[in-house]
């Protein structure tokens, strides 16, 4: 018996038993589609956190506030002090104390309403000078960023995100336009090229943010905060393989600025943004074997349907295997013939999943509001893995249809 007449014999016994080997197929779908979603999902969430946090900059450092000790020697929490001033960030500008640092731009921020005519949009407000363009690596799509004659008079002007620009505007030309921040007008003179993030968080797109002289926003905006506090300090190194030094030299001087002997005792702390796509990588990982597994048992699953079946269908034709091996086949021509209608089974129930897949890669991403992304390799891979489940589990049904005595097989009623 040839290979060729093997899988024919094979695709027949699998059609002879229409409803039995759909149920059957069903289960290697559901798994072969959980898995592709589950990778996928962990894999565009993966890409999306990498664009978004790439698009920060990948030699930046974050300084922010961080814990106090109270005079009656309790630590504080983090943030319960605004521990970064000015002074700070003019120190770290020194090209003779840090070297290794590019450029500085210290940051006043909140969480504000802006208002133009009859639209509202809440952003994140950003008081900076003019080196926050150049730390950031931004550039303007119109307009023109704030300088520093702005700082030094305190002109009451804005820059806008591309996000925050269109939500306000909505199709009319920005630039020349006036934004409401807590009752104080503010013309805007420019809007920034948008970084193509796809975050609906303003704390985590940098396209919805407004930038304002630092000190417009410490004297007429952000009320309650002394002039000379920051909410962070961004530092730019010279470059990605300068990071590290660029991290030494922030967290030494800083340390003597603020008269502390014990880093462990810090009231500041320094983040990179290579640190954070590090950890949001492994997070995504982590969840994606997670999602992984439960689809594998889905998977296993599927198998053990498949082997049951198989089993049925040995049993069934019990007279038929001893039919042809009175006539001449060989245990092997047994195992090979169902083996085949395993491995069809598998197969079947792969390209199906594999088609579901990505079907629910196109829809579900609306649903969800996250990426799903779909490679070449993880279909033929899944297409594989349908097939060698098919195989491992009709093995042994295979193999036990092969060493059945023939004289035993024809007695069977």
């Amino acid at each position: 018996m040839t290979w060729l007449e093997t899988l024919r014999t094979g695709i027949n016994g699998v059609r002879s038993h229409r409803l039995r080997s759909a149920l059957t197929v069903v289960g290697i779908l559901i798994g072969i589609a959980a898995v592709i979603l589950t990778v996928g999902l962990g894999e565009g969430a993966q890409a999306q956190v990498g664009s978004e946090i790439t698009a920060l900059g990948s030699n930046l450092l974050s300084i922010t506030p961080g814990s106090t000790t109270s005079s009656a020697g309790i630590r504080e929490a983090l943030g319960t002090a605004s521990t970064l001033t000015m002074s700070d960030a003019t120190a770290l500008s020194s090209p003779v104390v840090a070297p290794d640092i590019k450029a500085v731009a210290p940051v006043s921020s909140s969480s504000e309403e802006l208002t133009a005519g009859s639209n509202t949009w809440t952003t994140t407000v950003q008081g900076s000078t003019t080196t926050w363009l150049t730390v950031h690596g931004r550039t303007t799509a119109q307009g023109r960023f704030i300088d520093t004659q702005d700082v030094t008079d305190h002109t009451a002007i804005t820059v806008l995100g591309a996000t925050t620009a269109s939500e306000l505007f909505r199709g009319i030309d920005p630039v020349g336009q006036t934004v409401d921040v807590n009752g104080v007008p503010l013309t805007v003179v420019g809007v920034l090229t948008s970084t193509g993030a796809s975050s609906s968080s303003s704390t985590t797109n940098p396209d919805d943010t407004a930038v304002i002289p630092i000190t417009t926003g410490a004297e007429r905006i952000f009320g309650g905060t002394t002039r000379d506090s920051l909410s962070s300090i961004v530092v730019q190194a010279r470059s990605s393989t300068d990071l590290t030094a660029a991290y030494q030299e922030a967290d030494h001087l800083l340390l003597q600025l603020h008269g502390i002997t014990t880093p462990a005792d810090a009231d500041f702390t320094i983040t990179s943004e290579q640190s954070l796509l590090s950890t949001a990588t492994s997070v995504d990982r982590t969840l994606t074997i997670l999602l992984g597994g439960v689809a594998g048992i889905a998977l296993l699953v599927g198998g053990i349907g498949v082997m049951n079946i198989m089993l049925v269908s040995v049993t069934e034709r019990i007279r038929e295997i001893g039919l042809r091996k009175a006539l001449g086949a060989t245990p092997g021509v047994i195992r090979r013939q169902f083996l085949v209608e395993a491995s069809v089974l598998g197969l079947i129930g792969g390209a199906l999943g594999v088609l579901l897949g990505v079907i629910g890669a196109l829809v579900l991403p609306s649903a969800i509001g996250d990426p799903i992304t779909i490679s070449a390799l993880a279909m033929v891979g899944a297409l594989v893995v349908a097939l060698a489940i098919g195989i491992a589990f009709g093995v042994y049904p295979a193999s036990r249809a092969a060493h059945l005595a023939p004289i035993d097989a024809l007695r069977n009623e």
